[in-house]
């Protein structure tokens, strides 16, 4: 019950941000207190028995449910953001996209040597963001639990740019 009033809060642009592009909007979800709620409520009993130390949130709306989750969990948030964002020492990761590079950043003392760490992002697409963000935890000698999504966009090679970590969403999408 709760999932499905998730899904139905979530908002459909057809042709945003170009032609073709169905994107799914979590405004209209975090926007609404049961729906915003339901989400924390549904991370926060996944992962409230798994000894997470932190929580990692990816730029920008992962900052918004990671936040509350590590707040919920007692534990600390860390900021994964894009390139100059940060004002202390960093360390980056720079991934491939479709038509060129981007890179994420995460200040070098956010995450403790064998730091359990539960990355959060609103979609999971392409998967070349939260793998960049894996990538850069690991760097720091942490563990990552695993990557959570509101929502996953099948058949866009999210999963697959992922092996090897664990994923966990709340609903699915066609992706298009």
């Amino acid at each position: 019950m709760k999932r499905e009033y998730i899904k139905e809060q979530i908002r459909t642009i057809p042709d945003f941000p170009k032609k073709g592009i169905m994107f799914r909007d979590i405004t209209t979800l975090i926007g609404d207190a049961k729906g915003l709620r339901y989400v924390i409520e549904e991370f926060v009993d996944r992962y409230k028995d798994m000894s997470i130390d932190s929580v990692a949130g990816i730029e920008s709306r992962g900052f918004i449910i990671a936040g509350a989750i590590a707040k919920e969990l007692g534990v600390g948030f860390v900021p994964i953001r894009k390139p100059g964002k940060l004002p202390y020492k960093t360390a980056s990761y720079e991934y491939e996209l479709e038509y060129g590079k981007d890179k994420v950043e995460i200040h070098i003392d956010a995450v403790k040597e064998n730091e359990k760490v539960l990355i959060v992002d609103d979609l999971l697409a392409t998967g070349g963001t939260m793998r960049a963000a894996a990538k850069l935890i690991e760097t720091l000698s942490g563990v990552v639990v695993e990557c959570a999504f509101i929502v996953t966009l099948r058949g866009l090679g999210g999963k697959e740019k992922l092996k090897g970590y664990k994923t966990f969403h709340l609903v699915e999408f066609e992706g298009e």
